[in-house]
C-alpha cells in the first residue's frame, strides 16, 4: 500500500482522502448496521436489488469507499467490481468512534458529489439518525434529521418505509 501499512490479503480496506483505513467493525456497530439490513430487506428483495457492502469507486479522486450498507440494482451488481455511487439506491453508513467525523462529513459530501440519491447516517456516538437526499456538487441539499433513536425514520420511494430506530 501507498502509506506503507501492512495489510493481510483478506482485510477490508478503504482509502479515505488518500489515507489507507481498515474497513472493519465491532459487533456492536455489525448488530446496528444488520438491524438496518434486516428491515430493509423485504423490499430489496421486491426492487430486486441487493444490499451489502462492496466497494465504491469515485473516480478522479484519492477515494475508494467501503459502505456499511449500500443498495444496488442486482443486474449492476452482477459481475461487477466496484461500483459508482450514483449507481446505488441507498449508503448507509454506521458510525464508529473511530471513523464518525469522516462518515458525518467527509463521505457525506462525497457520496453527494458523486450523485449517492440516498445517505442514511446512523450516528451510535450521537444517537442519531440523520437521511440525506437531493444530491449535487456542493452536498446534500436536503437533510432530515437528525432524529433521536427511537423515532421512525421514513425511507422515501423507492423505499417507501419507516426504519424503526428503537433497537440501533
Amino acid at each position: 500500500m501507498a502509506d506503507g501499512a501492512a495489510y493481510d490479503e483478506n482485510d477490508r480496506v478503504q482509502v479515505i482522502d488518500g489515507r489507507h483505513e481498515l474497513a472493519s467493525a465491532t459487533w456492536d456497530h455489525e448488530a446496528t448496521a444488520d438491524a438496518v439490513r434486516l428491515q430493509i430487506a423485504p423490499r430489496v428483495q421486491e426492487l430486486k436489488c441487493v444490499a451489502g457492502s462492496g466497494n465504491l469507486d469515485l473516480p478522479g479522486s484519492s477515494n475508494w469507499y467501503v459502505p456499511d450498507i449500500a443498495v444496488v440494482e442486482r443486474s449492476v451488481a452482477k459481475g461487477g467490481g466496484a461500483l459508482l455511487p450514483d449507481q446505488t439506491l441507498l449508503i448507509v453508513e454506521v458510525t464508529s468512534e473511530s471513523n464518525a467525523e469522516t462518515d458525518r462529513t467527509v463521505k457525506r459530501r462525497r457520496y453527494a458529489e458523486y450523485g449517492a440519491p440516498l445517505y442514511l447516517l446512523v450516528d451510535r456516538q450521537e444517537r442519531t439518525c440523520t437521511l440525506f437526499s437531493e444530491p449535487g456538487e456542493l452536498g446534500y441539499t436536503r437533510a432530515e434529521g437528525p432524529f433521536p433513536f427511537g423515532t421512525p425514520v421514513q425511507l422515501p420511494q423507492p423505499f417507501g418505509l419507516a426504519l424503526d430506530t428503537v433497537d440501533f
